[in-house]
C-alpha cells in the first residue's frame, strides 16, 4: 500500500469500523451493530471520497468524546495503562525522567529539534489546561489537506531527550499521558507549536488530522457556499481574529470558537453545560481579527464534522452528569491561526458566496449520505431555515450551505435536561431515570404546536417543561427523598408506560395535527437524510408555507431516535438566525449591508409606496414653496399663555424650578450600609483591613469609555463637596482637579491606573477607594488579551486593572464595584463575598414608608405596573404598525438584517410624521400613531412655554452606522421643512462629546444664565429643557443620565434578538424616573411586576424580613376618565392606543405611578436638573456657571452625592395643577400624553394638534416618567409572567458572559429579596471562559472572596453615584474620628484657693528639680484634680475659705455626663486599646503567628504581709516572650524575682520603672498597647487584674504580663489593687538586693521606682518654655505631643531621684495657665501616673479597703510621713473617657433579687437589727458614697462652715464638697498642721489604730454641739474605742445614734456611732 492515501484509507477505514463495531457492541445490551463489512462496502464509492471518514459511523467522534469526561464512565471500554517502570516519575506534565514538558513552563527555554521533525502540542486528560511538548517526524503527520500521514509514529521527548519512540502508545506512557483509552496520535497530538515574534513557543494552528475538523477543499471555484463558522454560544467572537474586512467581505469567519480565552486550551467548554438562550451574546466586545485576507481561508466542504458529545443513549448507565460534553464546534478553535499561518497558499474564496456572518453558525456531528441545500433556497423561502440538532445524528449538509443556519442549542438542552442535578443526586436521586428522549421530543412539540404566530421558542421555556415533566413522573420519589434519609434500596419507579419510539411519530403528527399546519411532522424511515431532502423539498415547492416548524423524527434505528427541528417560520427563523450572531458580528454584518448598497432596494421600495412620488421630490417641492418664510405654526408667538417677564424683559417660565440640592435618605442609608460593611472587614479577625492605621481617605472612580458618562462623573464628583471633605483639594476645587479622580477605562487608562498604584504604595496611611461604575460592563478576562493585544489593547482592561495583583494585595486599596445589573458578578466563581454586597433598600415594608423622600423612584416594575388594568395610560407601548410594516419588509428583503429595515422604516415614519405635522397632512398615511405622536408633542412642545422650553425625544440605535444613517436623514428631512431652529437633532455616541448646534447653545445658555462665551454642553442632563431628538447609539448604554425633560423612550430598535436579561433591563433602565410624591396616590394592584435589579428583590439584609412585597399604592386617574376597567392585552399596540390615549388629558399631571418598591440602580437619577438626582439642585444655568467659575462654591460639605433630589417644583410656594375633573373629550391630549392623534381627528393642519393645556413640558416633566416604545418581542416577553409570578425576561440568562450550571434549577422566585437572588445566582450560574472569573475556581469556598471588594447594587439611575460619594465622606469622617480621641480637658479647680507662701521654685529653667530647694517649699494640701470637684476640700493652716468660694455640688449621675471633653487627634505616640492593629506593634500585641496563644504560663508568688497578717499569694501569668524580665530557680522552674536595673544604668533603649497598671472592666477599651507611647523601647508592663476577669483579659492581650489578685479582692476597690502592687515591689525589691547583692552590688543601687497608670491615659505632653524676659517671671510657653520613654527617662536622669518618695504630672487641659507652668516643679498631691519610690514608702501603705480617693488619702499620709512629693509641671498627661469599666463597674443593688427599685445613697446606712433591705455592694463603698452624699446628716455643723473644717484623723474621706476636712496623722514624728487656734466642727475616726490615744485628742478643739462620728468593724470594737479614747468625756452619746452600712451579717458591715461635743 506504501504510502498512497488510497491505500491508507482503506486499512485504516476497516480498523475503524472493526473498533466502533466491537465498541457498540460492548456499550449496548439490545444493540445489534451493523455488519462491517456492509458498512464498508454497501457505501457508493464516491460518498467514501467525499466523506472520508465522517460517515464511519463514530468511531473518532465518540473517541473525542473521551476529553469531555466520557469515557472514564464506561467502564468497559476501559483501556489498561500498562504499570510504569519502578522509581520514574508519575507526575502529570513531567514525562518518566522527571523533565516539565508543559508549554507554560517551557515555552522560553530553547528545544533542540532534528532536521525533518515539528514541536506539536500533547493533549493530556488529566492536563486540560495545558499542552504538552513533543517532537514528532513530520512525515507521520498530516498534510494541509488531513492527507498523507504515514501510520505509525516516531518522536522524541524534549524533556529528558529521549529518542526514537515508534510507537505512540510507548511515548504515551512516557510522557504520563495516563490515557483511559487507546493512544491514538490522532486523538492526543493537537496543535502545532510555532514561535512568536518574541521567540516565545507558543500554540498554533490545529493538526488537521483527517475527517477531524478542518477539511479543505481544493475546488473552492466551483461552489460559492463559504463555510462560515461563527463562534459557538460559549464562545464569543474570539472565535473571530479576521482584520478590518474589505467591504463586501466576511470578517465573522471562524475562529477558535471555544477560546473564550485562552486559559481554554481545552476546546470543550460549550454550552453542554451553558444556557439554550438563542442569544449569540456571550462573547467579548472586542473580537480580534485575522491578520491575513479573508481569502485565505480554509473552505470546508461539508458541515457538521463533529465528535458526537454529550452522555451516551439513555441505555448507558454509566454516564455522569457532572462530565462536561465537548460539543460541537469545539473544533473550530485555531482556524483562524491555521489561516494565518497557510494565508498564501490557500485557494481564495469568492466574495460573492460572503454573505454575512453566518451560513452554518453551529456545526454539528453528521453521518450518513450528504443532504444538498437546493440553490435559491432564501429566495424561495423568504428566511434562512434554522435547523437544530436534537437526538442521534445529523447528515451532513452540502451545496448552498449560506441558505441554513444550523445550531446545537436544542442538542444541548436535551443533555443538560438529562443530567440530575445534584440538588437531586445529594438526596439519592441518582437511580431515578432521565427524562426519555422520545418524552422529550415529544414535549418539545406539545410547546412548539401552543406557540402563537408571532412568538419565538425559548429555550429556558422548554427547559422548564421538561423538569415539570420530569419531577412530576417523579413526585412520590423525590418526596421521599427530601423527608427520608437516601436508602440503599430506592422504592419501585412510576409504573406509567413510557412512550416508546415507535409510538413517536404518530403522537408527534397527533399533537401537530391541531394546529393548521404551523407544525409539521416528517417521518423518515432510515434516516435524518430523507426527511432532511424531504422538508428541502416542500419548501421550494412553497407546500411549508403555513408551517413555522418542522418536526422530523427518524425512529427506526433499533430503537434510538435521530432527531432534529427546522424553524422555517420567516418571522421566527430570521430572529433565532440573527440572535445566534455575537453583537460585534452584527455589527458588522450590518455594516457590510450598507457599505455594499445593498439597503438601496429599501429606498427604492419606500419611494414606491408614496402616491405623490419619492418623498426627497416632495420635499424639495415644499422646501422651495416655502423657501423664505417660516411656517406660522411654529412661531413661539402663538403660544396661549400670557409670558412672565423677568427684569431685563426676557420672558421667563415659571415651570422652570430648581431642585434642592442634598442628600437624599435613600443614598444616606445605602452610604451608612457601605460604611459598616468596610467596618465589618476591618471588624473581622483576619485583620483584611486595618481601619486604625489609615489617616485619610482617597479615591479612583473607573467608568466605561463614554465622554458623557465621564463628564456627568467628573461633574459629579467637581460638586459633591466630597473633595473638600476628604482633604484632598482646598477651595476653590477646579473641575481639572476633579477630573484626576476619575478614569475613563479607554487605551489611555492604563498610565493613570499605574499612577495610582504607585500612589496608594507610596501612601500606606491612605485608604484608597477604588470604584468601579458601571461593573457589569467589560467583564473579559485578560488572558483574553494576551492572546490579542495587538490588535485590540482595550480587550480585557477591567480585568487586567483592577483584578492585577497590586490591587488585589495592596492592604489599603478597597474595590467597589458599583451595577445596576449585578448578575456577572454573582456566579460559583466570584470574587466577591455574598456577606459583602451591598443592596440598595426597599423604600416600603407592610406599607409603612420606610424613607420619606418627596420623589417617588419609577423603574422597571413600576413601567410594567402602569400596562396592568386599573391604571391610566400604560407606559410601556409596543407600535403593531411598525411591527407589521417591518414584518412584511423582512419577507420582502430576507438577506437584509432586520435591524436594517427597522431602523430605515423608524426613520421613514418619523420623516413622514415630521412632514405631516409641518403641512403635508396626507404623510399621514406614511407613519404610525405612535411616532406621529412623538412627533407632534416634539414640535408642539416649545409653543406651551414662554422661553421655548421643549421636551427630548431619546431614539435608541445600538448600531453605530445605523444611528448615522438615521441621523443624516433625519437632520435632511429637518432641513427641508425649514425647522432646523424648532428642534434639535443629536447623534450620541460612547466615543464623541455632544455636538448642539449654535441657535441651541445660546438657548441653552439663555436658560440657563451662562455667560461663559466658550461654554458647550458636556452631558445629556444639560440638555434639560431643549426640544431636540437624542439618537443614542453604542451597543451597551454605559450609564448615561438623561434630563427631566425626557418624554418619549424610543426602543423600537433595540437587538429584540438578544434576549439576555443585563442587556434588557439595561435598556429599560434609561426610562427609569424620579416622579414628585406629593401628589395623591390612588390605591393600585400589589406590584407584580419584575423588581429586575433592586426592586422586589432589592432588599437589604435588614429591610428583608420585611417580606418585598409592599402594597405600594400606584397613581391613576381613572375618576376622571370614568370607571372603565381595561385589559392588559389591548391598548398598547397603535390600533387600540390611538383612541385610547386622547382621554388621558395631561396624563394627569402625573399619575405618581411610581411604585417605588425598590429600585434598581441608578446613576444620579434624572428627576433633578441636568446634573442629576441629588446631584445638583440647581438649574442647569447654575451649574454652568459653577462651572466656569474659579471653583464650585460647594453649598453642603456633608452632601456629596449627586443623586436624585427631592423635586422642589411641587413644593411650597408652587400651586398645584388640579386637574378638573371634567369629562374626558374635555381633556385633549397632552405633550406629554401618548398617542396625540386619533381616527376622528385628521391632521389638516399642524395647528389641530396644539397641546391645549398650554404648559411647559418641564412642568410635566417632574410628575410623568417617559412613555417608552419597545419592540413587540421585548414587550411580549416583559408582560408575559411564568410560574414564579415573575415577568418572563428575570428568567432569562443573566449575562452574556456566564451559562447555568443546569437545566434542572428552580425558577427565580417573585418573593425573592436581591440578597436570595444573589445566591440563587451564585449557584446556578458558571462565568464562560472568557470572564474575567473564570479561573478563580470558587465554588462556596471563602478563601477564594476577595476580602477587600464590596458589591453595591441598586436599580438604575436611582442615585448610586450619591450614595457612594456620600460614602466616601462619612468614611472620611469616620477615620478622622478613629484618629481622634476624647480626652478630659478640665481646668484645675481651687486655684483661687492655692497658698500664696513665699516659697516658689524660681530656678524656672531647672530641668530637674533641686532638692534643697524643693525641700524647702511648703507642701500644697488643696486637690487641684477636677475630677475631685465633688471631693471635701482639705484645709491647712495658710486658708481661709470663705463659704461661697465652693461651687454648687453636681449630681451624682451627671458626674460623668458633665466632665468637659475635648477632641483630640491621636498622635504617633499614643496609648491604644485592643482595636489598634499595626504592622509594627503586631509582636508586641501578640497576634503573631511566632506567638502561640497558649504560650504563657501561670507562676505563684507568695509573701508575708504584716498588714494583713497573712502569706498572700499573687499568681503572674507569664508570656514566653517576656520571661527574661524575671529571675527564675532555673528554665521553667519556680519564679524568684523580677528583675530590678541599677540605679546608675544610663541605658537610653529601656525604661528602668516597671509600669502597673490595675484595670477592671476594660479588657477590650483600657489603653494597655503602649508600644508607641514608648517609641518602641523596651519596657516591663504588668495588668493587674482580678480573679474572674483573667480570662477574658489574657484573650484580649495574649503577649502581657498578667498579675492576678487573689480571689478575696474580687469585689475590691483600686486601693487593694495599690496596696498589693506596692506590696509586692517591696517585696520583690528585698528579694533583687538579695540576689544582686551577691554578685557585689550594693543594696541602695537597686532601682526602686514603680510606675502605677491609670488604664486611660492617653497621650503625654510637655511644655516647652521661654523664659527669655529680664524679669524671671516673663516668658512664653508651648506645648507638644512627647513620647512616654522621653518623659520617663527625663524623670528617672533627675539627679537625687531616690531622695522623692512619689512624683507625677500635671494633668492636661486646653486653658491652662502661663503660671501653672511657670514654676517647673510643685510640692503637691500627684495623681493618675505616679512613678513611686517603694523603698522611701516601705511604711506608708495604701488602704486596701479604699474605692474612692485612695490616692489623695496616701499623698497626705506620704507628705505626713516627711516625704518628698513632687510634680513636675512642664509635663502633662492626656486621659481618654472610656465610657465602661473602672469605677463604673461597681452597682449597688438589692440583695433581694426582684427588687427594682432603684436603691439612693441615703439608704445605703441603717440602724443595727432593723428590718431594712440589705444591699449586694463592699461594706467600704457603701459607707464612701453615703459620706458623700449624706454626711452633713452626722456633720451638721460642719456644712459650708469652712472656717471650722471637721478633723479627721490617719485618713481622708470625702465628705462631700460642701464639707472642708483637716487631716492629721496620729503617727509620731509626723508632719502635720498646727492646729493650735483651730476650732473643728466635727470629728471622724476611722478604723483608728493603737497610735490614736486619749491625749492625742486632746490636743484639738471643737465647736460646742460638735459632732463625733466613730467607725469600726464590728460593734464590739466601737465600744471599746469608745473607753479606750475616753470619748465620753466630752462627748454625749445615745443609744439611737449607732449605726451600720446596709450590709447583712456575712458581709461584714462597718458600724459607727455619733455623738455631740458637751
Amino acid at each position: 500500500m506504501g504510502n498512497s492515501y488510497a491505500g491508507q484509507l482503506k486499512s485504516t477505514r476497516f480498523e475503524e469500523v472493526l473498533h466502533n463495531s466491537i465498541e457498540a457492541s460492548l456499550r449496548s445490551n439490545t444493540l445489534v451493530p451493523r455488519p462491517i463489512f456492509s458498512q464498508l462496502y454497501l457505501e457508493a464509492e464516491q460518498q467514501l471520497s467525499s466523506l472520508e471518514g465522517g460517515s464511519r459511523a463514530d468511531n473518532e467522534e465518540e473517541e473525542e468524546d473521551g476529553e469531555g469526561g466520557l469515557e472514564p464512565s464506561s467502564p468497559p471500554n476501559a483501556y489498561q495503562l500498562p504499570p510504569p517502570p519502578e522509581g520514574c516519575c508519575t507526575t502529570d506534565g513531567f514525562c518518566q525522567a522527571g523533565k516539565d514538558l508543559r508549554l507554560v513552563s517551557i515555552s522560553s527555554e530553547p528545544i533542540e529539534v532534528p532536521a525533518g521533525f515539528l514541536l506539536v502540542g500533547a493533549k493530556s486528560p488529566s492536563l486540560p489546561d495545558h499542552l504538552l511538548v513533543c517532537a514528532v517526524d513530520k512525515r507521520f503527520l498530516p498534510d494541509d489537506n488531513g492527507h498523507n500521514a504515514l501510520l505509525g509514529f516516531s518522536g522524541n521527548c524534549v524533556g529528558c531527550g529521549k529518542k526514537g519512540f515508534c510507537y505512540f502508545t510507548e511515548f504515551s506512557n512516557h510522557i504520563n499521558l495516563k490515557l483511559t483509552t487507546q493512544p491514538k496520535k490522532q486523538k492526543h497530538l493537537k496543535y502545532y507549536l510555532v514561535r512568536n515574534a518574541q521567540g516565545t513557543l507558543t500554540k498554533g494552528p490545529l493538526i488537521c488530522w483527517k475527517g477531524s475538523e478542518f477539511r479543505s477543499r481544493q475546488n473552492s471555484a466551483n461552489t460559492c457556499s463559504s463555510s462560515l463558522f461563527p463562534p459557538l454560544e460559549g464562545s464569543g467572537s474570539l472565535a473571530a481574529f479576521p482584520t478590518e474586512p474589505a467591504p463586501g467581505t466576511n470578517p465573522s469567519v471562524p475562529v477558535g470558537a471555544q477560546q473564550a480565552g485562552p486559559a481554554s486550551d481545552h476546546p470543550s467548554v460549550t454550552t453542554a453545560t451553558g444556557p439554550a438562550v438563542f442569544n449569540g451574546k456571550d462573547s467579548p466586545k472586542h473580537p480580534q481579527l485575522v491578520k491575513s485576507s479573508l481569502s485565505a481561508l480554509p473552505r470546508p466542504s461539508a458541515l457538521g464534522i463533529l465528535p458526537n458529545s454529550g452522555p451516551p443513549k439513555k441505555r448507558h448507565k454509566g454516564w455522569s452528569p457532572e462530565s462536561k460534553s465537548t460539543t460541537d464546534g469545539g473544533f473550530i478553535q485555531g482556524g483562524g491561526n491555521r489561516a494565518k499561518h497557510e494565508g498564501p497558499s490557500m485557494p481564495c474564496v469568492p466574495q460573492a458566496g460572503l454573505v454575512g456572518p453566518a451560513s452554518v453558525t453551529f456545526p454539528v456531528v453528521a453521518s450518513g449520505e450528504p443532504v444538498s441545500v437546493p440553490d435559491n433556497l432564501l429566495k424561495i423561502c423568504k428566511a434562512k431555515p434554522v435547523i437544530f440538532k436534537g437526538h442521534g445524528n445529523f447528515p451532513y449538509l452540502c451545496g448552498n450551505l449560506n441558505d441554513v443556519v444550523v445550531s446545537p442549542l436544542l442538542y444541548t438542552c436535551y443533555q443538560n435536561s438529562q443530567s440530575l442535578s445534584r440538588a437531586y443526586e445529594q438526596h439519592g436521586a441518582s437511580t431515578m431515570q432521565p427524562i426519555s428522549e422520545e418524552t422529550q421530543l415529544l414535549l418539545t412539540v406539545y410547546y412548539l404546536v401552543q406557540l402563537a404566530a408571532d412568538q419565538v421558542p425559548l429555550m429556558e421555556d422548554l427547559e422548564q417543561i421538561f423538569l415539570r415533566s420530569w419531577r412530576e413522573s417523579h413526585l412520590t420519589e423525590i418526596r421521599q427523598y427530601q423527608q427520608a434519609p437516601p436508602q440503599p434500596f430506592p422504592p419501585a419507579t412510576s409504573t406509567a408506560a413510557p412512550v416508546t419510539s415507535a409510538q413517536l411519530p404518530w403522537l408527534a403528527g397527533l399533537a401537530a395535527s391541531s394546529c393548521n399546519d404551523s407544525v409539521h411532522v416528517i417521518e423518515c424511515a432510515y434516516s435524518l437524510a430523507e426527511g432532511l431532502s424531504e422538508m428541502f423539498r416542500l419548501l421550494i415547492e412553497g407546500k411549508l408555507s403555513k408551517t413555522n416548524y418542522v418536526v422530523i423524527i427518524c425512529a427506526c434505528r433499533n430503537a434510538a431516535i435521530d432527531s432534529c427541528i427546522a424553524v422555517t417560520g420567516k418571522y421566527q427563523a430570521r430572529i433565532l438566525s440573527e440572535s445566534l450572531l455575537s453583537p460585534a458580528e452584527y455589527q458588522r454584518e450590518v455594516h457590510y449591508e450598507l457599505v455594499t448598497g445593498k439597503v438601496d432596494s429599501l429606498g427604492a421600495f419606500f419611494s414606491s409606496l408614496c402616491p405623490e412620488g419619492d418623498i426627497d421630490i416632495l420635499l424639495d417641492k415644499f422646501h422651495q414653496e416655502n423657501q423664505g418664510h417660516v411656517s406660522s405654526s411654529f412661531t413661539a408667538s402663538s403660544t396661549k399663555k400670557t409670558a412672565v417677564l423677568d427684569a431685563s424683559g426676557v420672558p421667563v417660565c415659571t415651570s422652570y424650578h430648581q431642585e434642592p440640592r442634598g442628600i437624599r435618605p435613600f443614598q444616606l442609608a445605602v452610604a451608612q450600609k457601605l460604611l459598616s460593611h468596610v467596618c465589618s472587614i476591618a471588624d473581622s479577625s483576619t485583620q483584611n483591613l486595618d481601619l486604625g492605621s489609615f489617616e485619610k481617605v482617597d479615591f479612583l472612580i473607573c467608568i466605561p469609555p463614554s465622554e458623557v458618562t465621564y463628564q456627568q462623573t467628573v461633574f459629579r464628583v467637581w460638586h459633591s463637596g466630597v473633595l473638600l471633605e476628604l482633604g484632598l483639594e482646598k477651595e476653590p476645587v477646579t473641575k481639572q482637579r476633579a477630573e484626576q479622580h476619575v478614569l475613563k477605562l479607554d487605551t489611555e487608562a492604563q498610565a493613570r491606573f499605574k499612577a495610582f498604584l504607585q500612589s496608594s504604595f507610596q501612601n500606606p496611611h491612605t485608604l484608597f477607594i477604588l470604584i468601579h461604575d458601571h461593573a457589569h460592563w467589560d467583564l473579559v478576562s485578560s488572558a483574553v488579551h494576551n492572546i490579542y493585544s495587538q490588535s485590540d489593547p482595550s480587550v480585557g482592561l477591567v480585568d487586567r486593572l483592577l483584578n492585577c495583583r497590586e490591587v488585589k494585595e495592596a492592604p489599603n486599596i478597597v474595590t467597589l464595584h458599583v451595577t445596576s445589573f449585578p448578575y456577572a458578578l454573582q456566579t460559583q466563581h466570584t470574587l466577591i463575598s455574598p456577606y459583602n454586597e451591598i443592596h440598595w433598600p426597599i423604600s416600603y415594608s407592610n406599607g409603612v414608608d420606610l424613607y420619606h423622600e418627596s420623589k417617588k423612584y419609577f423603574g422597571l416594575s413600576e413601567f410594567i405596573d402602569s400596562t396592568l388594568s386599573g391604571h391610566s395610560l400604560p407606559l410601556l407601548r409596543y407600535d403593531s404598525s411598525f411591527e407589521a410594516m417591518v414584518t412584511a419588509l423582512g419577507k420582502r428583503f430576507p438577506r437584509l438584517h432586520s435591524a436594517v429595515i427597522r431602523t430605515f422604516v423608524l426613520v421613514q415614519h418619523y420623516a413622514a410624521a415630521m412632514m405631516a405635522v409641518s403641512g403635508l397632512p396626507q404623510m399621514k398615511n406614511h407613519t404610525s400613531v405612535e411616532t406621529l405622536e412623538i412627533t407632534q408633542n416634539l414640535l408642539n412642545s416649545p409653543k406651551q412655554c414662554p422661553c421655548g422650553h421643549g421636551l427630548m425625544v431619546l431614539l435608541r440605535v445600538p448600531c453605530s452606522p445605523l444611528a448615522a444613517v438615521a441621523y443624516e436623514r433625519l437632520a435632511h428631512v429637518r432641513a427641508r421643512l425649514a425647522l432646523e431652529e424648532h428642534f434639535e437633532i443629536i447623534l450620541g455616541h460612547p466615543s464623541s462629546s455632544i455636538s448642539v448646534g449654535k441657535h441651541f447653545v445660546k438657548q441653552l445658555k439663555m436658560w440657563q444664565k451662562i455667560e461663559d462665551a466658550e461654554w458647550r454642553p458636556q452631558t445629556y442632563l444639560e440638555l434639560e429643557g431643549l426640544p431636540c431628538i437624542l439618537i443614542f447609539s453604542g451597543m451597551d448604554p454605559h450609564g448615561e443620565s438623561l434630563p427631566r425633560s425626557l418624554r418619549y423612550c424610543d426602543l423600537r430598535l433595540i437587538n429584540s434578538s438578544c434576549l439576555v436579561r443585563t442587556a434588557l433591563e439595561q435598556e429599560l433602565g434609561l426610562a427609569a424616573y424620579f416622579v414628585s410624591n406629593d401628589i395623591p396616590l390612588e390605591k393600585g394592584p400589589k406590584n407584580e411586576a419584575l423588581e429586575s435589579d433592586g426592586e422586589k428583590l432589592s432588599s437589604t439584609d435588614e429591610d428583608e424580613e420585611a417580606g418585598t412585597e409592599g402594597c405600594f399604592e400606584a397613581g391613576s386617574t381613572s375618576e376622571q376618565r370614568g370607571p372603565v376597567k381595561r385589559e392588559r392585552s389591548h391598548s398598547h399596540d397603535s390600533a387600540s392606543s390611538s383612541l385610547s390615549s386622547k382621554a388621558s388629558g395631561s396624563v394627569l399631571y402625573g399619575e405618581s405611578l411610581a411604585q417605588p418598591s425598590g429600585p434598581p440602580q441608578g446613576e444620579l437619577a434624572r428627576s433633578p436638573p441636568p446634573c442629576g438626582p441629588a446631584e445638583e439642585s440647581r438649574t442647569p444655568g447654575e451649574i454652568q456657571r459653577l462651572r466656569v467659575s474659579q471653583g464650585p462654591t460647594v453649598i453642603s460639605r456633608h452632601s456629596p452625592g449627586l443623586a436624585p433630589q427631592p423635586d422642589s417644583s411641587l413644593r411650597t410656594g408652587r400651586r398645584s395643577l388640579q386637574v378638573p375633573a371634567a369629562p374626558s373629550s374635555q381633556l385633549s391630549s397632552s405633550s406629554s400624553s401618548s398617542s396625540g392623534s386619533s381616527s376622528t381627528c385628521a391632521v389638516p393642519t399642524a395647528n389641530v394638534l396644539v397641546l391645549q393645556a398650554s404648559q411647559c413640558s418641564m412642568a410635566k416633566a417632574c410628575r410623568q416618567p417617559p412613555i417608552v416604545f419597545l419592540p413587540k418581542l421585548v414587550y411580549d416577553m416583559l408582560l408575559s409572567t411564568d410560574s414564579s409570578g415573575l415577568p418572563k425576561s428575570a428568567s432569562l440568562l443573566p449575562s452574556p458572559s456566564v451559562m447555568w450550571t443546569s437545566s434542572f434549577r428552580p425558577l427565580l422566585s417573585k418573593m425573592m429579596t436581591s440578597t436570595e437572588q444573589s445566591l440563587y445566582y451564585r449557584q446556578w450560574t458558571v462565568p464562560r471562559p472568557s470572564h474575567m472569573d473564570y479561573g478563580n475556581r470558587a465554588e462556596g469556598r471563602v478563601d477564594s472572596f476577595h476580602p477587600r471588594r464590596l458589591l453595591l447594587s441598586g436599580p438604575p439611575q436611582i442615585g448610586k453615584t450619591g450614595a457612594y460619594l456620600q460614602f466616601l465622606s462619612i468614611l472620611s469622617r469616620m477615620l478622622i474620628r478613629l484618629t481622634e480621641v476624647d480626652v478630659y480637658d478640665e481646668e484645675e479647680i481651687n486655684t483661687s484657693l492655692q497658698e500664696e507662701s513665699d516659697w516658689h521654685y524660681l530656678q524656672l529653667t531647672d530641668p530637674w528639680p533641686d532638692l534643697e530647694l524643693f525641700q524647702k517649699m511648703p507642701f500644697d494640701y488643696i486637690i487641684h484634680d477636677p475630677k475631685y470637684e465633688d471631693a471635701s476640700l482639705i484645709c491647712s493652716h495658710h486658708q481661709s475659705i470663705k463659704s461661697e468660694d465652693r461651687g454648687m455640688s453636681r449630681k451624682p449621675e451627671d458626674l460623668y455626663v458633665r466632665r468637659q471633653t475635648a477632641r483630640m487627634r491621636l498622635s504617633k505616640y499614643a496609648a491604644y486599646n485592643t482595636y489598634h492593629h499595626c504592622e509594627q506593634c503586631q509582636q508586641y500585641m501578640g497576634f503573631h503567628p511566632h506567638y502561640q496563644l497558649s504560650e504563657s504560663t501561670l507562676h505563684v508568688f507568695a509573701f508575708s504581709c504584716s498588714m494583713l497578717g497573712e502569706e498572700i499569694q499573687l499568681h503572674f501569668i507569664i508570656p514566653k516572650s517576656k520571661e527574661y524580665h524575671f529571675v527564675f530557680s532555673q528554665p521553667g522552674g519556680q519564679l524568684e524575682s523580677m528583675r530590678l536595673p541599677l540605679v546608675t544604668d544610663k541605658s537610653h533603649e529601656h525604661i528602668k520603672s516597671p509600669t502597673f497598671t490595675p484595670t477592671t472592666g476594660r479588657h477590650e477599651h483600657g489603653l494597655f498597647n503602649l508600644y508607641h507611647a514608648m517609641d518602641g523601647a523596651n519596657h516591663l508592663h504588668v495588668l493587674v487584674v482580678k480573679e474572674y476577669e483573667m480570662a477574658i483579659y489574657k484573650k484580649y492581650w495574649p503577649n502581657h504580663i498578667m498579675l492576678v489578685l487573689p480571689s478575696i479582692f474580687n469585689s475590691a476597690g483600686v486601693g487593694a489593687a495599690h496596696f498589693l502592687i506596692k506590696e509586692l515591689c517591696y517585696h520583690n525589691l528585698e528579694l533583687e538586693r538579695n540576689r544582686q547583692e551577691e554578685l557585689g552590688v550594693k543594696p541602695q543601687d537597686i532601682w526602686p521606682f514603680i510606675v502605677i497608670s491609670d488604664d486611660s491615659c492617653v497621650m503625654w505632653n510637655a511644655a516647652d518654655v521661654d523664659c527669655a524676659g529680664e524679669r524671671s517671671r516673663e516668658f512664653s510657653w508651648s506645648e507638644r505631643n512627647v513620647s512616654l520613654k522621653h518623659i520617663m527617662q527625663h524623670i528617672e536622669a533627675s539627679p537625687n531621684i531616690t531622695h522623692y518618695a512619689l512624683i507625677g504630672m500635671r494633668k492636661w487641659a486646653s486653658k491652662t495657665r502661663g503660671r501653672e507652668v511657670q514654676e517647673p516643679f510643685s510640692r503637691c498631691h500627684v495623681h493618675d501616673f505616679i512613678i513611686l519610690n517603694v523603698d522611701l514608702t516601705q511604711n506608708v501603705q495604701y488602704n486596701q479597703n479604699r474605692f474612692t480617693c485612695d490616692d489623695v488619702d496616701f499623698n497626705l499620709r506620704v507628705h505626713s510621713a516627711g516625704l518628698l512629693l513632687c510634680r513636675f509641671n512642664r509635663f502633662s498627661v492626656m486621659k481618654k473617657q472610656i465610657a465602661v469599666g473602672g469605677h463604673r463597674s461597681f452597682h449597688i443593688t438589692s440583695k433581694v433579687s426582684d427588687s427594682s427599685v432603684a436603691i439612693v445613697p441615703s439608704q445605703y446606712i441603717c440602724a443595727p437589727d432593723s428590718k431594712h433591705t440589705f444591699l449586694a455592694a463592699p461594706a467600704q463603698l457603701l459607707l464612701e458614697k453615703f459620706l458623700q452624699y449624706h454626711s452633713h446628716r452626722f456633720f451638721p455643723l460642719s456644712l459650708k462652715n469652712h472656717g471650722h473644717p471637721v478633723l479627721s484623723v490617719d485618713c481622708y474621706l470625702n465628705l462631700g464638697p460642701q464639707i472642708s476636712v483637716c487631716y492629721v496623722s496620729s503617727r509620731p514624728h509626723s508632719l502635720n498642721i498646727s492646729c493650735s487656734e483651730m476650732v473643728f466642727s466635727g470629728l471622724l475616726l476611722y478604723l483608728c489604730d493603737s497610735f490614736v490615744g486619749a491625749s492625742f485628742l486632746k490636743k484639738f478643739h471643737f465647736l460646742k454641739g460638735a459632732t463625733l462620728c466613730v467607725i469600726c468593724q464590728d460593734r464590739n470594737s466601737l465600744r471599746q474605742t469608745v473607753v479606750r479614747l475616753e470619748l465620753e468625756d466630752e462627748w454625749q452619746f445615745r443609744l439611737r445614734d449607732e449605726f451600720q452600712t446596709a450590709n447583712a451579717k456575712e458581709d461584714r458591715p462597718l458600724f459607727f456611732l455619733t455623738a455631740r461635743h458637751i
